[in-house]
């Protein structure tokens, strides 16, 4: 009995023409991944152990008290992630996580991008800045995914979904939610639920959990008790949470964006921002622990006791402030956790204001907690699905993880309505990108110009006279002829019928005949550009011209639609596994 040569070439050729092949890897990065994310959550509470002198199974932000001296932290924090960044060239280039290579790059990273941004995050949450560490767990887990991926050369859309494996998992691991870390990089991370994605993306989680919680790691939502039974009204109530939680998600993004405008015009160099930041979170966190890094032991504090609204009030407004200052000067990190601890404050409060008006309570403060958590999460991070699987993994409890559908199905609908971002798609669009979530639209950037045109290899001179061109193209040899001037500049194009005319002056240019001379198209534009100016010229063909107004080809519009629809039919086939 022979057996098959174990070669780098034949692990490709299964993983590449078998889906359970596919779903054994997403297995294996699934568990890589779970491994990872316990890895660096013990490297971060290790620092605020050692920083901040805590007990070993107490959280920076649920202690009591802080050290005056230990409050020196936070700016040495920001000079350490000064010289990091420095030392790995960290802002001389772009570093694209997990949601961007997923929209743009077909799920290609980089693994010294990856570290980077891990140890940037890291390096953050451990000397106690406002951030959260799911930002870090989600890019080594993807990262991984995807360098494996790349040296196996997975097709694009297989590429894809192991990129949304491995971020799922790590999510998952972290938080001790199959559910949630599968519904992640579903909605997050891939974009789309598809049948092709749905078994490897599902193991990979499941991997991630079981692999956390054999190395005895903590869920971060553990055994949340929901209050008293959800009743049938409550859901409308609990609708007009989503509506609060939407207009104040859309503020906070807005606000870290003006921050980080505001520290750009401020008269220190770029690079040191994250020291002055960590000075300005001093008097935060001197006035309450609870501000500080992502908000666990805060969350887990503040749901176990009944506080008044004004603590919880200002616990708000004061943990908002520091990630819009953790963010904005320069600290790296996500809003992941911030988001969910700043959401069971506002539901928490939203109860209890509205127990005030009505005179009696009428909704459960700990139901609102749980909700809020989850609408306000959606606002900002996305993934309404997400959300309410961790409500549901958390408590347990069907009715409760049925309003926090229905109020995070209203807060996703208000924020994609009048914003149309999450915060990772926010902060990629002030960097000049379009897209809003990580649907596969990178295929359209390299459908280019430049690559669809018909080449020109010789122009026709424009100074030619009506006659010499019915001499070099009688009718039926060609449609239309692209026209360059005396420098060999575009000049305009002639449809060949309309040269033969009756009643033309032979001796006449046909320069006069041209048209379309002030438009064309550059060869880096994508189909999108190029549709745009197609239809605003209102042109059946336009001429693609080089920087220096050199004739490189001709593009007609109905070949440009026949290759976006062949490339769209490929990328939905792909998507559902039937390429």
């Amino acid at each position: 009995m022979s057996f098959p040569r174990l070669s780098p070439s034949w692990f490709r050729h299964r993983v590449r023409s078998s889906e359970a092949s596919l779903v054994l890897l997403a297995i294996a990065i699934g568990a890589a991944a779970g491994l990872l994310s316990v890895a660096q959550g013990a490297i971060a509470r290790g620092l605020q152990r050692l920083l901040f002198t805590l007990e070993v199974d107490q959280r920076l932000s649920a202690s009591t008290i802080i050290p005056a001296w230990g409050l020196l932290a936070l700016p040495l924090g920001g000079l350490v992630l000064v010289l990091f960044s420095r030392v790995t060239g960290a802002r001389k280039r772009r570093l694209v996580d997990a949601v961007e290579a997923n929209a743009l790059h077909g799920g290609r990273m980089s693994w010294s991008d990856s570290l980077v941004i891990s140890g940037q995050t890291i390096i953050s949450n451990g000397f106690g800045a406002s951030v959260g560490l799911e930002a870090a767990y989600a890019q080594l887990g993807a990262g991984l995914a995807s360098i494996t991926g790349s040296w196996l050369r997975l097709r694009r859309g297989d590429l894809r979904v192991l990129v949304g494996a491995g971020t799922g998992a790590a999510i998952a691991g972290a938080f001790g939610a199959p559910l949630a870390g599968a519904f992640y990089a579903f909605e997050i991370v891939i974009g789309a639920y598809t049948p092709a994605a749905i078994a490897p993306v599902a193991a990979a989680a499941l991997t991630g959990v079981l692999v956390a919680q054999m190395l005895g790691a903590q869920p971060y939502l553990v055994n949340a008790v929901a209050g008293e039974a959800v009743l049938t009204h409550h859901y409308l109530i609990y609708a007009g949470l989503g509506a609060v939680a939407a207009a104040l998600g859309i503020a906070l993004m807005h606000a870290v964006a003006e921050m980080e405008m505001l520290t750009r015009r401020l008269p220190i160099p770029a690079a040191w921002r994250p020291v002055l930041g960590g000075v300005l979170l001093i008097p935060l966190a001197w006035l309450t622990p609870q501000v500080l890094s992502a908000g666990h032991g805060a969350l887990h504090l503040d749901l176990e006791y009944g506080l008044p609204l004004s603590f919880l009030a200002a616990i708000f407004i004061m943990k908002s402030a520091a990630s819009i200052v953790s963010l904005g000067f320069g600290f790296r990190g996500g809003l992941f956790f911030a988001s969910l601890f700043l959401g069971s404050l506002l539901g928490h409060i939203y109860a209890d204001l509205i127990g005030w008006v009505a005179g009696a309570p009428v909704v459960d403060p700990q139901n609102a907690a749980l909700v809020g958590m989850a609408a306000f999460a959606v606002a900002v991070v996305g993934g309404p699905m997400t959300m309410a699987m961790l409500v549901l993994e958390a408590t347990h409890d069907f009715s409760l993880a049925g309003a926090a559908i229905a109020a995070s199905l209203v807060t996703t609908t208000i924020v994609r309505e009048t914003f149309g971002y999450s915060f990772s798609t926010w902060r990629l669009h002030l960097r000049g990108e379009t897209i809003k979530s990580a649907r596969d639209i990178g295929w359209m950037r390299t459908l280019t110009a430049g690559r669809m045109m018909r080449r020109v290899e010789r122009a026709t001179p424009s100074a030619w006279t009506i006659a010499e061109f019915r001499r070099a193209f009688p009718l039926g040899s060609t449609s239309r002829v692209v026209l360059v001037d005396e420098q060999d500049h575009y000049a305009g194009i002639v449809q060949t019928a309309r040269a033969y005319v009756d009643g033309l002056d032979p001796a006449e240019p046909v320069a006069t005949l041209a048209i379309h001379r002030d438009h064309a198209l550059a060869p880096e534009a994508d189909v999108k550009a190029v549709m745009r100016a197609l239809d605003a010229a209102g042109a059946d063909e336009m001429a693609v011209v080089g920087p220096d107004r050199t004739v490189l080809g001709l593009l007609s519009e109905p070949y440009v639609r026949r290759r976006y629809a062949e490339e769209m039919d490929k990328a939905q086939r792909a998507l559902f596994g039937e390429d």
